[in-house]
């Protein structure tokens, strides 16, 4: 049921939703088009009925992402639908030059963060705030939102920088079932309802590459391990462990099938996020080995025989409470697990230890039943605390980079959502007054700061009215009275606080408030606080103890003596801590409060949010019962008067989102005064540096202004229309510039056009530089080589005259010995001839005819044998002319005679083998009788009967 919030009604009664339905019905019989409008800025007119109209249009057609401005308004499915979260569509949405002009998405919002950390304008930290009520799907949306960042971001190009950024994606990615595991449990209103506060902070390199990740905590509710409401869970991890560990693991844990544990109820329910194995894998990826996460889970096992711990009620005030029937049994297996001795842990649950005095002396008091309840509770809480926090810290050493690797981050903040239960109590007001801060900062950041902005501009604005919660704030956290300030101050009272008192002191002191509500009608304790998103009824009773947040120091000296590694680490015996644990009441230190540490942590959220350019996805849940294609009307419209969103949309569309200071934009879009030949011509540019003592703030500005409306009067080259056709997008203020997205994409396209000629330009000048110097280049190559080549030549040519010198000076030396050693042989065979001649009595004088030839061939012996064996010279018939002039045959008929040379023989071995002359005739004869001179052929030619070898030629006339 719809409560009215503000004064002013949403629409609970019953002839206003009855219009509503028929109206409803009558605007969706033509929902054919409303389903396709991507952003509700388009939705005319702007109204909650036309919103929510279009929104379960979309959601009817499965289309859960719709843009509303500059939120993101995501509806819970409650089915799952992988392809819409699918690595290719990551990539699709990431490589898209325009992303915002696909379909509305959790990866639009992601990539447009990512974009702006790599901004070339002004690279500033980014966040995205998730926030909704219980169950809308935060914590699933965040999750998605990892998922694509540790896809974008870890793109290295080496192999061993990819492997880095896997395992670092891998960590990053395996933190979330952990977390989710210890600080996640079943609540009303969802099955996986995050019970802390986080925020994730995912740090990036200069080149925009995922180096790590931290995360910060905030109040996990802990009293879930001891109290849970009905029909809810305590947390996933203890679910998991019962019903995921091994028969030896059971037995080790004291866990049998089937046993039951007063702190975990509806064991029945069996839910997809009681995965064991998911969980220890998650954690063995983490760095937590498998004999630490046994000693975790005996722990947690541990905690539950705890509490079956029951006590009864003693008869006599000076005795501790007695253990119910079968407590002993869980005192002694949860001692066991514990590694704790058992009779101290019975004696710090039912006995309390006060110290008074000035000598500080020690007295020993039996704690009532339920004080031994809420020691039992205060040690498990304690201990699931201390773990908690340890698991934190392990996973952010294990992906948190070094502060040098990192320069930029982006911060993704997931919240508990806004929650209203039968009973509330102070986690409840902790949890709502989060998101009250988280509410303001949106109004501030956005519906405030842009209205204000505008008109401190100069622009001309119509002021949008809005819902402001600072009424609200100032009741929880208002100075000097408030709720946190009278709930603090009655921690700091030294005295018993009772439920009534408190609520007659709130009532009292705040009845002013427009925020405070009344309940006459109630008949415990309450106060009723008026949220943005509505009324709330909490609980006084139990309140301030809960503040106090109690830990009695025998509890913690008990856990400093347990034997198991795990304890030991997360209860260190610290001496001095010991020294500290109770100081006297004279130099007592302020207790700091839940209230107080939540307060001081929230503070230091938002100033991280305020340093950061932040980004909003509103998670809308359709309905309660967590069914698919249920919508649920009045649910949603509360969600959306609740969260601002038709304020928001009204802004967004009647705004402009981009803002440029005048430097900035004159940066970084002067260039764009080139498609402008007349505002290039004469260019405004600011005054030179000496003449600064001169130069006046207003000139400064007037200058400013000129160079702004040269640059602004490009839009109409761009847009290719005529400037009176194209509207004003963009406005000029005192300080910045404004503009919408389309201005902004308009004037990256023409800069990225403006450079593209200025490369252009720069390719051809370098290209032109760069044929030049190849020419250059190659002319003196070119003369290089030609002059390598002439010295070549010349080396070659002096080779060859030498190897020419050498040859010629070898063949004169061997021709000239040649012809010595002819001559003296010829000249010594003559005189043996002749000496033979007149010496032989009985040789007869030969004729006339033979005499004179013989005496021819002696003489010219020599020429005849150089003329017949020369390789060049005289050849065919010169050759045979010159033979026969040489040697002077009888007169006759030349065809009588033939000339054999001994030019294709093995040539002249050696002169000294002259014919030999007949003793009976004087010339060497034949067979047949006719005679011949044979050359001789170096042994292997063959030799005429009866006669000698030949070295030159044979003359042979027929018969």
């Amino acid at each position: 049921m719809l409560q009215q919030v503000n004064g002013h009604s949403s629409g609970s009664d019953a002839h206003g939703g009855e219009s509503l339905r028929e109206d409803l019905q009558e605007f969706l019989g033509g929902e054919a088009p409303l389903h396709q409008l991507d952003d509700l800025t388009k939705v005319n007119p702007v109204t909650l009925e036309t919103v929510l109209r279009c929104l379960q249009a979309r959601y009817t057609a499965d289309t859960f992402y719709t843009n509303a401005g500059c939120t993101l308004v995501a509806l819970n499915p409650f089915k799952p639908i992988p392809q819409l979260y699918s690595p290719e569509l990551m990539q699709e949405y990431h490589a898209a030059p325009q992303p915002q002009k696909l379909k509305p998405h959790i990866f639009t919002v992601g990539e447009q963060t990512y974009r702006s950390v790599k901004s070339l304008i002004e690279p500033v930290n980014q966040s995205v705030v998730v926030s909704g009520e219980s169950g809308a799907g935060k914590t699933w949306t965040s999750r998605c939102l990892m998922k694509f960042y540790a896809v974008v971001a870890a793109s290295p190009t080496s192999w061993e920088n990819h492997k880095i950024a896997e395992r670092i994606e891998q960590r990053i990615l395996n933190s979330n079932p952990v977390m989710e595991a210890f600080g996640n449990a079943c609540t009303l209103r969802n099955n996986n309802s995050s019970r802390f506060g986080k925020f994730i902070q995912l740090q990036l390199n200069r080149a925009q590459q995922m180096t790590g990740a931290a995360v910060q905590t905030y109040l996990l509710e802990k009293t879930r391990v001891a109290c849970q409401a009905s029909s809810e869970r305590n947390f996933h991890i203890f679910y998991q462990i019962c019903k995921g560990a091994s028969a030896d693991e059971r037995l080790q844990w004291h866990l049998p099938e089937g046993a039951a544990f007063s702190w975990l109820p509806n064991p029945e329910r069996t839910l997809e996020e009681d995965c064991f194995e998911v969980t220890r894998e998650a954690m063995l990826l983490l760095g937590i080995d498998a004999p630490t996460q046994n000693n975790i889970f005996q722990a947690l096992a541990g905690l539950l025989h705890l509490g079956n711990t029951r006590f009864a009620d003693s008869e006599d005030e000076a005795q501790p409470c007695p253990l119910m029937d079968g407590a002993e049994c869980s005192v002694r297996t949860s001692a066991s697990l514990l590694r704790l001795p058992e009779d101290p842990l019975l004696e710090t649950l039912r006995i309390r230890t006060i110290r008074a005095g000035r000598r500080q002396q020690v007295f020993r008091k039996p704690c009532s039943r339920a004080e031994c309840d809420t020691r039992r509770d205060c040690l498990a809480k304690l201990v699931y605390a201390r773990l908690f926090d340890w698991l934190v810290s392990v996973i952010n050493s294990s992906i948190c980079a070094d502060p040098d690797s990192w320069t930029t981050f982006i911060g993704l903040l997931d919240v508990y959502g806004f929650e209203s239960f039968p009973t509330n109590s102070l986690e409840q007001l902790c949890i709502n007054y989060a998101n009250e801060k988280l509410q303001q900062h949106f109004v501030a950041h956005y519906l405030r700061a842009q209205q204000e902005e505008y008109t401190a501009e100069g622009l001309e604005w119509s002021t949008v009215s809005y819902q402001d919660n600072q009424t609200c704030l100032d009741l929880i956290e208002g100075s000097p009275i408030s709720i946190c300030s009278l709930i603090n101050e009655e921690c700091r009272l030294n005295r018993p606080s009772s439920a009534a008192q408190l609520q007659t002191r709130i009532e009292s002191s705040l009845a002013g408030s427009p925020c405070l509500g009344h309940s006459k009608l109630s008949r415990e304790p309450s106060f009723i606080v008026v949220h943005y998103a509505g009324s709330v009824r909490y609980h006084t009773a139990g309140l301030v103890e809960k503040n106090k947040d109690p830990i009695p120091p025998e509890l913690t000296r008990l856990l400093q003596q347990s034997q198991d590694p795990l304890l030991k680490v997360l209860f260190p015996a610290d001496p001095e801590e010991k020294s500290q644990e109770e100081p006297s009441g004279q130099s007592r230190a302020p207790v700091l409060t839940v209230v107080s540490k939540f307060k001081a942590s929230l503070e230091q959220l938002l100033q991280v949010l305020h340093s950061t350019t932040p980004h909003y996805i509103r998670c809308i849940k359709p309905n309660s019962q967590g069914r698919a294609q249920m919508f649920h009307q009045e649910e949603v419209l509360s969600q959306l008067e609740a969260c601002g969103l038709v304020e928001t949309i009204h802004i967004s569309a009647a705004g402009f989102p981009i803002r440029v200071s005048h430097r900035n934009f004159l940066e970084r879009y002067e260039l764009l005064r080139r498609l402008c030949p007349g505002a290039a011509a004469s260019p405004h540019g600011p005054p030179p540096d000496e003449g600064r003592s001169e130069w006046s703030p207003h000139s400064e500005q007037a200058t400013l202004q000129a160079l702004l409306q040269d640059i602004l009067h490009t839009l109409p080259a761009l847009a290719r229309a005529p400037a009176e056709a194209t509207p004003a997008p963009v406005h000029c203020g005192r300080t910045k510039v404004f503009m919408t997205d389309s201005t902004l994409e308009l004037l990256e396209r023409g800069r990225a056009q403006v450079l593209e000629q200025c490369a252009r330009c720069i390719q051809g000048g370098w290209r032109r530089h760069r044929g030049r110097k190849q020419e250059r280049q190659r002319r003196a190559a070119v003369l290089i080589q030609a002059a390598v080549r002439s010295w070549l030549t010349r080396k070659h040519i002096q080779r060859l005259h030498a190897a020419a010198t050498v040859i010629k000076r070898a063949w004169q030396e061997w021709r000239i010995r040649m012809a010595f050693l002819a001559s003296e042989e010829l000249d010594g065979v003559e005189e043996q001839h002749s000496s033979q001649v007149t010496c032989s009595p009985s040789s007869f004088p030969l004729p006339q005819a033979q005499t004179r030839l013989l005496g021819a061939v002696t003489r010219f012996w020599p020429l005849g044998l150089v003329l017949a064996n020369a390789a060049v010279g005289a050849c065919g018939f010169r050759r045979k002319l010159v033979v026969f002039a040489c040697l002077p045959l009888p007169v006759g008929s030349l065809s009588s005679y033939t000339v054999q040379t001994a030019q294709e023989q093995a040539g002249v071995t050696s002169i000294r083998a002259l014919p030999q002359v007949s003793r009976v005739t004087g010339w060497p004869s034949c067979q047949d009788g006719s005679r011949s001179l044979t050359p001789h052929r170096g042994g292997q030619g063959a030799e005429p009967r009866g006669h000698s070898r030949s070295r030159t030629g044979a003359v042979r006339r027929a018969s």
